[in-house]
């Protein structure tokens, strides 16, 4: 899993806390400032940002969080007061367009508090999730805007229900013109939609059921502890020693993992179970064909597009993954690697730690050679400390971008440990976060991007930084280790993350049929993961259990094909970059800008890219091949 491979979720209105998005300390939970230490020396990476959360609220405690919970659903009662049962007169009047167009102002403004609440305690619960008072504040809060959002589910069914021709003489009205992208989106939602009360019966289920597991995984996952030697670390050093340059180190993580992961197969197993069934129920109720066709209508993009991409990858995991692998395994003097060593730094790469001043300097550097403006927002994360750096116990592992609120700003959760895909990964969260900044001008409701468009500026930012350090080294050994750094940021992008998709549906589709056993959950993982990563890797007993620790599976199911969609992309994006470098800077920001104003299509027209063409993703994935043909060039 990469060590981002924590998303951006899309926030829709009145959802609860956004789960695993940052946070706090049990030392802090008084405070919006995190005050524990980094596991790694700061003489190593130097100090380490922690951010300030003080701009959401300043406690879990503070009188302003009671106080914005207490309108929140003072202001969803009036809300159903004055427009349940009205949507479709009000709107048929004379002046209908400017009357539903206050009416959803006043929605988007409950939304934009909702998402400040959420966020909040989203935040918090993933800088500590372990800890019982920030655990039960997250819980809370979540119950809390379930409670109030149940009378706001009538406004997207009755808006749903009106007229065409009503609601399209509506929208002539300008005010409500400004709202018509939200307008459209919601309504490509209408065949899916149940009766009021079985959506009101959905949406308060939700807590006791995939929210449930959803923390009961969060938590768990948390709380693991993996002996390594003498020390029991959690998860995320753990991880981190599968990229330490000792190979004992990298086989112990390894086994310990394994060990950790098996005795808890059980809790796992359920986990993953439960939410297959809750998603097939809710399918079958809505009258979804496949088992990935509402993240589709989610991200508004066809399921043959998304077909067509994944058998474009799979295609070129010949060409990509497996010849990569081969020559990586002959690099070590080997014939095949283990598991372990997928990603173990290569025998000629540089080992000092970067520490995060120089890590701030790259990454700012490669933004302002593209763009000051980007580098300018990119900027403020810094200096407004809106990223919390260090690595602690309870801390949700991995790295993302939560863009909050239009009203707000995005913090940047990361757990950095000085290495060059730490680098990579301030460079792609930081994408994520100027593309929040920029987006939020649209509001609440048009502010959130499609997943099909979430990863483009994350990765474009990877790829800026990456080309810049390229440029900048002058050792040919060095150039190759980061040549070969950033091919397998790509796999895991895009080959590993297809791989992941293979295997989510396969248990989605099986799971209609019964439930899957570990052992089974298992078999399915290996033989997903022995197609992608081909011949060259050895996968070694314990590596069955590794499917457990995936959070896209639980938290958003099919998710992963946005990281190869984007990755894909930002390689057709960087070639029109390079060819036409002339004023593409601005067109690029305003695609970013455009938040969920348009549809994809609509946004890479500019670019004369198109996605629907089947040469779209074979020119992507000819990117990747290209670097691996140059690296075999270089013995």
């Amino acid at each position: 899993m990469n060590s981002r491979s924590k998303p951006a979720l899309k926030k829709t209105a009145l959802r609860k806390p956004a789960t695993n998005k940052s946070a706090a300390k049990k030392s802090a939970a008084k405070k919006s400032v995190v005050k524990a230490k980094s596991s790694k020396p700061a003489s190593k990476t130097g100090k380490l940002p922690e951010w300030n959360l003080a701009d959401l609220y300043s406690g879990i405690d503070s009188p302003e969080v009671a106080r914005d919970l207490d309108k929140m659903d003072a202001d969803c009662v009036a809300f159903e007061t004055d427009y349940k049962g009205k949507l479709a007169t009000g709107t048929a009047n004379e002046d209908g367009g400017k009357w539903l167009a206050g009416a959803v102002r006043r929605y988007e403004a409950i939304d934009d508090l909702a998402g400040r609440l959420g966020s909040y305690a989203g935040l918090v619960h993933a800088g500590d999730s372990v800890d019982p008072a920030i655990s039960k504040f997250y819980g809370d809060v979540s119950e809390r805007l379930t409670a109030a959002s149940t009378h706001l589910l009538f406004f997207a069914l009755e808006l749903n229900r009106i007229d065409d021709d009503i609601l399209n003489r509506a929208m002539q009205a300008p005010e409500l013109a400004h709202y018509r992208p939200w307008i459209e989106d919601l309504r490509k939602e209408k065949p899916y939609q149940l009766d009021d009360k079985l959506e009101q019966l959905f949406l308060e289920k939700a807590q006791t059921g995939y929210s449930a597991f959803n923390r009961l995984f969060d938590q768990t996952i948390s709380s693991l502890r993996f002996k390594v030697g003498a020390k029991e670390l959690a998860i995320e050093p753990t991880l981190n020693l599968l990229q330490d340059r000792d190979g004992a180190k990298r086989k112990t993580a390894a086994e310990a993992l394994a060990k950790t992961f098996k005795a808890n197969e059980r809790t796992f197993a359920l986990i993953t179970n439960t939410l297959a069934k809750d998603k097939d129920i809710s399918d079958r109720w809505r009258g979804f064909q496949d088992v990935a066709d509402s993240r589709h209508l989610n991200n508004r993009v066809e399921r043959e597009v998304v077909d067509a991409l994944v058998a474009s990858v799979r295609a070129a995991y010949p060409k990509l993954s497996h010849r990569y692998y081969a020559l990586k395994a002959k690099w070590f003097g080997k014939k095949r690697l283990a598991y372990w060593d997928r990603n173990a730094p290569l025998p000629f790469a540089a080992t000092d730690v970067i520490g995060w001043p120089d890590a701030r300097t790259m990454v700012l550097t490669a933004y302002r050679g593209f763009s000051p403006k980007m580098a300018d927002i990119a900027e403020r994360f810094f200096t407004d400390r809106w990223i919390d750096a260090p690595v602690r116990p309870g801390k949700a592992p991995g790295a993302f971008s939560h863009p909050t609120t239009p009203s707000a700003h995005p913090y940047v959760l990361m757990n950095y440990q000085g290495k060059p895909r730490d680098v990579m990964t301030l460079a792609h969260e930081l994408g994520h976060g100027v593309h929040q900044v920029l987006a939020a001008k649209n509001g609440a409701l048009m502010a959130p991007t499609p997943l099909t468009l979430a990863e483009t500026a994350s990765v474009f930012g990877e790829m800026l930084t990456f080309r810049r350090l390229l440029a900048q080294t002058k050792s040919a050994k060095q150039r190759q280790a980061l040549l070969a750094g950033k091919v397998e940021d790509m796999i895991n992008t895009v080959v590993r993350q297809i791989a992941f998709y293979s295997f989510e549906r396969a248990v989605h589709t099986e799971r209609k049929n019964g439930e899957l056993t570990a052992t089974r959950l298992g078999e399915i993982w290996l033989s997903v993961q022995g197609e992608s990563l081909g011949p060259a890797i050895e996968i070694k007993a314990g590596y069955e259990s590794y499917w457990m620790y995936i959070p896209h599976f639980i938290h958003s199911p099919f998710y992963v094909y946005a990281y190869a969609f984007g990755d894909c992309l930002v390689n057709s994006l960087y070639a029109v970059y390079e060819n036409a470098a002339q004023g593409f800077a601005e067109r690029y920001l305003d695609m970013l800008a455009a938040g969920g104003t348009k549809h994809y299509s609509e946004l890479l027209r500019p670019f004369g890219l198109d996605a629907k063409d089947p040469r779209f993703w074979d020119g992507g994935l000819s990117v990747i091949a290209g670097m691996i043909d140059e690296l075999e060039a270089m013995g």
